[in-house]
Formats: structure tokens, C-alpha cells, sequence
């Protein structure tokens, strides 16, 4: 059978496309070189919890439409992302706001109190590097205890290596807000997000197991019309230009023979004496209240930051000038392949959050 597309990757982009296309009487056939589709949104039920396999995924946006679409297919729950900062035993309240502030600083008690403390301790001049940019925004304390261990930790350099505008800007709230993100609406699907997969691939023709590369679907003008590529940009090109650099994350789970470990879905450890960035206890997604309990077990993930090496997965790209003139040209590249979209975070080499990926499939389509 010849098809109208064939779609690498079963990702978001990978899935909101073949859902949209195939509501056009377009004929779609999707391949994923894991053993499951999803891409990194994907959950692994373990103990009755649904497992964020790859990373905590935390859908919000402000656009309704986008929520409307998702909440289509699956229901989303009332989760809000409140994470909690651990340094050394201390625990502080995310984004900076003035739960934060009080706990740093604990005369500290109104708005005008918490900007004059970080006024005194800011950074003067034209930043050069992270640090200095983060000092510019936060002060020396919060910089000290909740972003320079963390960042390090994240990225595997020293933060006077990094450059500033990897941290543009950090959240300050003089409020007593512990809601990370600023969007009207946010949650998790009821039962996984599997179910958000199922529901815009229900009806495609989906192969797993399948290494593009390796495969006969790399000569895909003998099966499709058109190619969507949602892969890593250097490697459709065959890493002509050079590789761009990774960052990736390994998890260690483990199941925990209690029913609440740590109180809260994400706790960040800021500081060098833990190797892990953050903890992740999966139950608190999708259990409120007495459900937490009734469930008695629970699953966590830590999360290492690593350099990425062959055979690992792609997380983060590295921003720095040199990826970026790299990837500029890869691009450029990719503008001259017929027949080709190269969507999502690997093939355009960006972060994205989940809502804006499915915000531009939906432009392509309308």
C-alpha cells in the first residue's frame, strides 16, 4: 500500500499529525523505533501507579482550543505543579515567591521587604555568564542555595561557564503562590497519558520495533507520498555537519513500600551532596487525598543528568553558540528536502513543552 504519509516518531508531533491528516482522508502509517508508542509522554503502569517513563510530563497551557482538543480524547485531572526545593535538608517553596522568600530570609514578610532584600544582594553590571545573570534577578542567597548546585548538576558545567541567556529570566512572584506555571489551564490525563496516544492514533497503521535508519522505510518515496521526520535533525543528514550536543537524563526507579515517600510529585534537590537533580513520586499526579493512601505503595524516579552518548536518549539541547550556528545550518538543510517536515523537539532541535507542539501541528492543518 502506498500512503499519503509516513510518520517517524510517535511522539506528540508525530501522533496530533496522523490524528489531523487521517481526519483529512489522508492515509497515515507511523513507525517508532521503541517497543511502544507515545515517545516520552509515554506511561508504564507499575504497582496500579502510571509511570512517567521518560520524565515528569505536566500539560498546561492558556490556549483553550489546545485544551479543549486534548481533553477530547482523555480527561485531564486538576493537578497543579507546586514543586518543592531540597537543599540540604532545608525545603523551599517553587517558583521563588514569598513563601520562599520568608523561608530564606525569615524577617522578611511583605512584598516591599522581599524586593529590597534582593535588591541589596543583586547583581551590578552587564551579565557574562549564568551566574551572574542569575544574580542579576534573584540575589547572591536564592542563587546560592536554589539555582547554582541545580544548574550545575543539570548541565554538567560550572555556571560561570554557561551562558546568560540560558537563564533570561527566573520567576519572581511577591505572592504567596506556589503554582509553578502561569497558565489559565494545566492537569494530567486520568489514567495516562497512553490514553491521550490511543486516542489520536485510534484508526492509523502503527509499527513498532522500527529503526528508521535501519530499515526499508529509509527509501520511504517507495511507500509514502510524503515524509513527516520527527527524529534527531543531525542524523536524517547523517551527521554531515558534525553532531549536536545532548543533554539526556537516566532514571532510577524503584517501588517504595510506603504509600507517600516525599508529600509531593516533584522535589528538586539544589544541592552538590545529592547526585540526582530531582525526585519524582508518581502516585501525586493522579492521586488526591485519601487515594494517595488507599494505594499503599508508591513508585519514585530519580533523575540524573548526564552528557549525552550514543544509544541514549535526547532530553535537552545544548543552546550554546556553537549548536546553534550548527543546527542553523542543519536546517537550512532541511528546507531543501522535498516532500519532508521535520516537527518536534529532535527534528527542529528545541525545547518545547507538550501544548505548543500539538499549537503547531494545528497551524500546519489550518
Amino acid at each position: 500500500m502506498k500512503y499519503d504519509y509516513l510518520i517517524v516518531g510517535s511522539g506528540l508531533y508525530g501522533a496530533t499529525f496522523a490524528y489531523y491528516a487521517q481526519k483529512r482522508g489522508k492515509k497515515c502509517l507511523v513507525i517508532d523505533k521503541r517497543e511502544h508508542l507515545g515517545g516520552n509522554v509515554y506511561c508504564e503502569k507499575i504497582e496500579g501507579i502510571n509511570v512517567h517513563k521518560y520524565g515528569a510530563h505536566i500539560f498546561h497551557t492558556s490556549n483553550k482550543i489546545v485544551w479543549d482538543f486534548v481533553n477530547s480524547f482523555v480527561e485531564f485531572n486538576r493537578y497543579t505543579n507546586c514543586p518543592v526545593a531540597n537543599y540540604r535538608g532545608e525545603l523551599y517553596n517553587l517558583p521563588f515567591n514569598m513563601n520562599t522568600f520568608n523561608k530564606m530570609w525569615p524577617d522578611v514578610h511583605t512584598p516591599l521587604e522581599a524586593q529590597a532584600k534582593i535588591d541589596s544582594q543583586k547583581f551590578k553590571g552587564v551579565p557574562s555568564n549564568l551566574e551572574e545573570q542569575a544574580m542579576s534577578l534573584v540575589g547572591k542567597d536564592i542563587y546560592m542555595k536554589l539555582i547554582k548546585d541545580y544548574t550545575e548538576k543539570q548541565w554538567g558545567r560550572d555556571c560561570k561557564e554557561l551562558p546568560a541567556f540560558i537563564i533570561k529570566r527566573l520567576p519572581v512572584r511577591l505572592i504567596f503562590d506556589n503554582n509553578y506555571f502561569n497558565d489559565k489551564y494545566q492537569g494530567i490525563p486520568v489514567g495516562g497519558y497512553n490514553k491521550l496516544i490511543d486516542g489520536l492514533l485510534e484508526g492509523v497503521d502503527c509499527k513498532t520495533d522500527i529503526d528508521f535508519f535501519a530499515s526499508e522505510y529509509r527509501n520511504w518515496k517507495e511507500y509514502a507520498d510524503k515524509l513527516v521526520y520527527t527524529g534527531a535533525l543531525d542524523e536524517y543528514f547523517d551527521y554531515s555537519l558534525g553532531k549536536l550536543d545532548w543533554r539526556t537524563v537516566n532514571f532510577k526507579t524503584r517501588i517504595e513500600n510506603t504509600p507517600n515517600y516525599q508529600g509531593n510529585a516533584v522535589v528538586n534537590y539544589t544541592s552538590h551532596d545529592k547526585p540526582y537533580t530531582r525526585v519524582i513520586e508518581h502516585k501525586h499526579f493522579e492521586m488526591f487525598g485519601q487515594e494517595v493512601y488507599d494505594c499503599p505503595k508508591t513508585v519514585i524516579s530519580e533523575e540524573y543528568s548526564t552528557e549525552y552518548e550514543d544509544g541514549m536518549e535526547q532530553f535537552y539541547p545544548v543552546n550554546d553558540d556553537r549548536n546553534n550556528a550548527l543546527a542553523e545550518k542543519y536546517r537550512a538543510f532541511a528546507a531543501q528536502e522535498e516532500n519532508v517536515i521535520f516537527g518536534g523537539r529532535l527534528a527542529q532541535y528545541k525545547y518545547y513543552d507538550m501544548a505548543p507542539i500539538i499549537e503547531e501541528v494545528m497551524k500546519l492543518f489550518n
